[in-house]
């Protein structure tokens, strides 16, 4: 049997011309992390800046309108503002290496150390809530786009137009009205009532997590109750978007010709939109969901306000209204490392399932 070969290129002094696979890796890896840093670079700048720009004396915000000038020029020398503003940049550059963002001046506490505080409750409130609008929009758009000017489709998008047009705080306000003042099947704002704060043991600060592996089941349940209302109103608003944008990609799939040649071949109708059309627009409605899912962790600022809930989006809300510049930059910074890796994750994940992307 003959022994099949493969040729090699090499150049005219037989040395091998194929590149280096370390090279090959390390191109991939800048072609990756390259961006991303100078995406982050440009955020840093950009945020510090403007919050140098802004007219909001931090000095004045954590002395007071009556303090001395003496004192207040010993506070403009210990926080930096008596060097150049590049000189300023840099020391911030070097605190934010060090997860260093200065400290709040709500709380008296560094902006890490209360961020890490808070975002567990805005993650556990919209991991909820892409669970419901994930759940509910992705059936509700393949539907909306297999039966198409359908009475479903009607309604689907009818439903859509109301997650889209409806304030969160109105919705917010009407459901605390109807579900927990008038008939009391929820609990009121706040992540949980008060009787329960100290039963729970802080392990991943997440209470939902939390409470079942230490299996207070009726903590639990309060917990639950709380979160249920704000976290619905979010999916409600996310399943409008993800479901619209699912039967857009799903309705341009089914005017193709392999759906009518798995349609002749004798396929059924739901077997061939579930299996083959879905399956070419799986990766765009991830990339939507994970989108989604960002201006959720960033985004929930009004609901969070109107349920009480001690998240992300009320912690920035309350430095804004006092010109916490610190809190407001790390948490501006927060948001987009959020935004950015997810849209790296969804760039990833375009190469790992289309092999034409790669």
């Amino acid at each position: 049997m003959a022994e099949i070969t493969t040729s090699v290129p090499r150049d005219n002094a037989g040395t091998d011309l194929r590149p280096n696979p370390l090279f090959l890796v390390g191109r991939i890896i800048g072609k990756t992390l390259l961006p991303v840093l100078v995406t982050l670079f440009g955020l840093a700048a950009l945020t510090f800046f403007i919050g140098r720009m802004l007219p909001i004396d931090p000095v004045v915000a954590i002395l007071g309108d009556n303090a001395t000038q003496e004192a207040y020029d010993n506070m403009a020398r210990s926080l930096g503002m008596d060097k150049p503003l590049w000189y300023q940049f840099g020391i911030y550059l070097k605190g934010i290496l060090s997860l260093d963002f200065g400290q709040a001046l709500t709380t008296g506490k560094p902006v890490i150390e209360d961020i890490a505080r808070v975002f567990p409750a805005t993650i556990e409130l919209a991991t909820l809530s892409i669970i419901i609008g994930t759940g509910l929009g992705i059936p509700a758009g393949v539907l909306g786009a297999m039966y198409r000017n359908s009475w479903i489709d009607h309604v689907i998008r009818f439903t859509g137009l109301i997650g889209y047009s409806a304030p969160n705080f109105w919705l917010g306000l009407m459901g605390l009205v109807i579900f927990y003042a008038t008939l009391g099947w929820i609990g009121g704002p706040g992540r949980i009532d008060f009787i329960y704060e100290f039963d729970i043991e802080p392990i991943t600060g997440f209470y939902l997590v939390d409470t079942a592996i230490t299996g207070k089941w009726d903590v639990f349940r309060n917990a639950f109750g709380h979160i249920i209302l704000p976290a619905s109103i979010l999916g409600f608003g996310a399943l409008a978007y993800i479901s619209r944008m699912t039967r857009s990609f799903m309705m341009e799939q089914l005017g193709q010709e392999y759906i009518i040649t798995a349609r002749v071949k004798g396929l059924s109708w739901g077997r061939t939109v579930w299996v083959h059309a879905f399956r070419n627009v799986a990766v765009q409605v991830v990339t939507v969901v994970a989108l989604s899912y960002a201006f959720l962790l960033e985004g929930a600022v009004l609901t969070e306000t109107v349920f009480a809930w001690p998240g992300f989006g009320r912690y920035l809300t309350n430095a804004l209204l006092v010109g916490d510049m610190n809190a407001v930059v790390g948490c501006s910074l927060l948001v987009g490392i959020i935004f950015v890796t997810l849209n790296l994750f969804c760039d990833v994940l375009y190469r790992v399932v289309d092999p034409r992307t790669r």
